[in-house]
């Protein structure tokens, strides 16, 4: 089925709705809007890191997107800091959800580790008055603090997107 494309004009309105969307916990389709606004405006670095958050928001969903529709995202921000800084919420967000389907610890701990990484990447990167790596890597040892098994190590960590 062929899509029907917004004008140009419109992208100020849609990303406004998307946002509307997106505070009323209907991820999908302020996704959805998102993609509409860059398949016009393919350079929209906050529409490209709304959609990502609109994915990620969804990791929790038994049908919801995964990790690879994430990483796909990640790949066309051409900011090094958001790559980075992107990158340690996903894997955030992928370990909450795995926590909240009671996968085993170790795994939720390999992913929090894995995105507490990013964290300290993104803030070697950040501009000086940006301080979100740093908080978001705080939540994440705060959690790990909580439940103890969390912070059990693997031998080996599997692959992004695993």
């Amino acid at each position: 089925m062929e899509l029907k494309q917004i004008t140009q004009e419109s992208i100020p309105r849609a990303l406004e709705l998307a946002e509307r969307y997106r505070l009323l916990n209907e991820p999908e389709q302020a996704a959805s809007i998102y993609r509409d606004v860059l398949a016009v405006d393919s350079g929209n670095d906050g529409a490209r890191i709304q959609l990502f958050l609109c994915v990620t928001d969804q990791f929790a969903h038994h049908h919801g997107p995964d990790m690879a529709a994430a990483e796909e995202i990640l790949e066309a921000m051409t900011s090094e800091y958001d790559q980075a800084y992107y990158q340690g919420v996903a894997c955030e967000r992928w370990a909450r959800a795995r926590l909240d389907h009671g996968e085993h610890p170790s795994l939720v701990g390999d992913w929090l580790r894995r995105a507490m990484v990013c964290y300290e990447t993104a803030d070697g990167l950040r501009p000086e008055t940006d301080q979100n790596a740093a908080l978001r890597w705080n939540a994440c040892a705060r959690i790990m603090t909580r439940i103890p098994d969390l912070a059990k190590e693997r031998e080996e960590l599997p692959e992004l997107g695993d």
